[in-house]
């Protein structure tokens, strides 16, 4: 009996060491949703192993009344990484993004060039630039057009993209001169009246703001105030706007991002529902609670602007919305028909290098707004 109390401790020791490392192996890559896994497998050993030890298991009832008790447990415990998987294999919207074929200068970037040469031609005292993701093909454009031939790798040069908040940061902050991006939030206006600066906010030309949801939802056409109720959380179910019986996931984007700056502003003084959060794991194994990344259910919608959506992403399993039986197209944008326009930016904020000046106002002028059109954006005029 001595030896089977000892071999059992010896059992429960090992399984404990194995669990251990498995453990620290989680908490380092992030793989929380294992937990449960973690530890009912060690307790079904165990158990497995006690029984074997002392000849516990003599009977076929004993041994389909453990293997039952032990697969309901490790199907419990399994519910969580299958859910996790699970929502892993839903699609995300801006995941194919790479930003780095836009880089300018590259072979064979995608980079759209200027017909002809720019007349303004920098040579030195390059501006600092940074901007929102949807933004940096335009500037890039831009860059090549007028900037000396050279290597401005994306994420660490005088040519850089980070996303809206990141950009106004940095501008705040002095570490670039100029910024492209959509209008500020409050938040961002307060932060720099903090830092005792202004922006200084030049139109360089105009998109659409627009819904999208998944391919197969029926749904192709809602009203302006059919928008807000959704993300009032007033309207909570497709049936309600033509669509199937399915409950609205109704996704947003985190703070101060240049798109949920334009639902702030399309919903006027309607409160914004609470945006669906999630717990994140990091890769150190901690948790954060962030607002939770699109992902494309059937059921889901979300927002952004229309040249990310559909020159950028160009993701054949989304479409977007019509607002009061007006599309999202270039056309509507420039006629002004459609309801969500707005124009987007060159930020500057007290910067003192020279060449700035020169390089807004030759965006805004025939050459850099023919530019504008042939990336795929809408200029600041009508023609």
């Amino acid at each position: 009996m001595i030896m089977k109390v000892l071999q059992s401790l010896f059992i429960l020791i090992g399984l404990l060491f194995f669990s251990g490392v498995v453990a620290l192996h989680l908490i380092i890559s992030g793989g929380l949703h294992f937990r449960g896994l973690l530890l009912t497998v060690p307790i079904c050993l165990f158990v497995l192993f006690v029984c074997l030890i002392f000849d516990w298991l003599t009977t076929t009832k004993r041994k389909i009344g453990l293997a039952g008790v032990m697969g309901i447990a490790l199907l419990i415990a399994s519910i969580t990484p299958i859910q996790h998987y699970y929502k892993m294999s839903i699609p995300t919207v801006d995941a194919e993004i790479d930003v780095s074929v836009y880089q300018p200068f590259t072979e064979q970037n995608k980079v759209v060039k200027s017909d002809t040469k720019a007349s303004l031609q920098l040579v030195e005292s390059l501006p600092r630039l940074d901007g929102a993701t949807a933004m940096y093909p335009l500037y890039a454009a831009f860059v090549e057009a007028t900037y000396p031939k050279g290597y401005y790798p994306y994420d660490r040069s005088r040519v850089m993209v980070s996303r809206t908040p990141e950009a106004y940061q940095n501008l705040i902050s002095g570490d670039v001169d100029l910024i492209f991006v959509a209008a500020p939030s409050e938040s961002q206006k307060r932060q720099a009246e903090m830092a005792g600066l202004t922006f200084d906010m030049t139109p360089i030309g105009r998109e659409a703001f627009v819904f999208f949801v998944n391919h197969k939802n029926s749904v192709e056409n809602l009203s302006l105030e059919q928008f807000k109720q959704i993300y009032a959380g007033k309207i909570t179910n497709w049936h309600e706007v033509g669509g199937e019986n399915a409950a609205i996931r109704a996704f947003q984007r985190p703070a101060d991002s240049g798109s949920q700056t334009a639902l702030e502003r399309m919903m006027g003084d309607t409160p914004i529902m609470e945006a669906p959060a999630e717990n994140v794991a990091t890769g150190m194994g901690g948790i954060i609670h962030e607002v939770s990344q699109y992902r494309n259910y059937k059921n889901a919608i979300g927002y952004t602007f229309r040249f990310y959506s559909t020159e950028m992403v160009n993701n054949k399993e989304i479409k977007l919305l019509s607002i009061d039986g007006i599309a999202p197209t270039k056309e509507n944008i420039r006629k002004g028909t459609y309801p969500l326009v707005s124009e987007f930016y060159a930020v500057t904020a007290g910067t003192d290098n020279p060449n700035v000046k020169k390089f807004i106002d030759w965006i805004v002028s025939d050459e850099g707004q023919a530019l504008v059109e042939k990336v795929g954006y809408v200029r600041v005029e009508n023609d």
